[in-house]
């Protein structure tokens, strides 16, 4: 025994309740491994069950373990309750502990975890629902897409209360500032604003709806009108004017085909810039912000709308001098980043009407009448 002492390095005992608490590296496991055989190790692990076994009969173990359950059933749901109340051992939880983990919003963790493996609890007003991504069927390739999109931002959604879609950059900067404007705040009203890069909706959308996640989803995109042109060839870019009917594109289309009671679509006559534009109020602005970040472009494209006549005309001309050019075209996430400035310092503003009711379901207010 004392050759094995001599062998051991023990540090001070300067904290006890660390030093002795129970793990394989505690003093007291290395003196057992050290100073006991097998027979009296096995000694010990059943004194210790026995200890274990008639703690859990005394009244104030009983009552805590009751109220514990109670808590954790409230918080839970019925559903994953159920899956961690097992009575397992000790070895048996640090094994599941290394497979299931708990959290009210973590997409760090969501962002990396296989979609397989994820559940959702939803809190429906009047009970929590569980949502498994697992059991939604992708278009072919969508599913790999969503994975590959899927990084800490994008992740959001599935601790989302509420969320609003977005194409890219600009909306991103600008929706959160319109919304505003309308007399609400995306935050106070749990709202997530997620950028899909583009048209990637498709991707995101299986998630949500009447038959998975029962959140109010908000779809913001562009219309995107075109015309045929009557011998063939490529079609050509319309430019509403307000009250136009319009001809959304084949991918808005196919979106407003998903929409039920929590999914809802929402666009404009073409895209949110050229919709700012075809109001005087958001025209002056947005060449406030052009001008702002590019003084000779702002200058040439203000002498372009000040030339024609019209709402549509002269949003027209705003729309194609900075993203129509023969080259250079001006950026849009750096342009919607100069114009939600802009907004916030006060510039007198127009919010579009689809983009009104987007806000509106996103929130579940009621739109404020024009």
């Amino acid at each position: 025994m004392m050759e094995n002492l001599r062998g051991v390095y023990l540090p001070p005992l300067r904290d006890a309740s660390q030093g002795l608490k129970p793990s394989r590296s505690s003093q007291l496991s290395r003196l057992f491994q050290l100073l006991a055989d097998d027979a009296g190790r096995e000694d010990i692990n059943d004194a210790l069950k026995k200890l274990d076994e008639e703690l859990k009969k005394h009244e104030p173990v009983v009552n805590t373990h009751t109220a514990i359950k109670g808590r954790h059933d409230s918080m839970l749901g019925p559903q994953l309750a159920q899956v961690l109340d097992l009575g397992l051992s000790g070895s048996d939880f640090q094994r599941l502990a290394s497979r299931l983990f708990v959290t009210s919003h973590s997409p760090n963790f969501a962002s990396i975890a296989d979609l397989d493996s994820l559940v959702c609890l939803v809190d429906t007003g009047n009970s929590v629902e569980t949502f498994f991504p697992r059991t939604i069927t992708f278009d072919k390739g969508k599913r790999e897409k969503l994975e590959r999109y899927l990084d800490v931002t994008r992740a959001e959604l599935f601790f989302a209360r509420r969320v609003i879609f977005v194409e890219g950059a600009a909306e991103l900067m600008l929706v959160s500032v319109l919304a505003e404007k309308c007399g609400h705040k995306l935050r106070a009203h749990g709202v997530s604003l997620i950028s899909v890069e583009g048209l990637n909706f498709d991707s995101f959308l299986p998630l949500f709806g009447e038959r998975a996640l029962k959140i109010p989803v908000a779809v913001i995109t562009d219309a995107d009108p075109t015309a045929e042109p009557e011998g063939g060839g490529e079609a050509q870019a319309l430019y509403p004017a307000p009250g136009d009917a319009v001809r959304v594109s084949d991918n808005t289309a196919k979106m407003k085909e998903r929409e039920d009671t929590f999914v809802k679509v929402f666009h404009g006559l073409k895209t949110l810039e050229y919709d700012l534009a075809l109001h005087a109020d958001n025209r002056t602005a947005m060449l406030a912000a052009l001008t702002e970040l590019h003084p000779k472009i702002g200058k040439a494209v203000s002498a372009a709308v000040d030339a024609v006549e019209g709402d549509a005309a002269k949003a027209h001309a705003l729309f194609s001098g900075m993203f129509e050019r023969p080259q250079n075209n001006v950026q849009k996430g750096r342009f919607g980043q100069a114009l939600a400035q802009v907004f916030v310092d006060g510039a007198a503003c127009v919010v579009p009407d689809y983009i009104s009711k987007a806000i509106a379901h996103a929130c579940q207010v009621q739109q404020a009448a024009p």
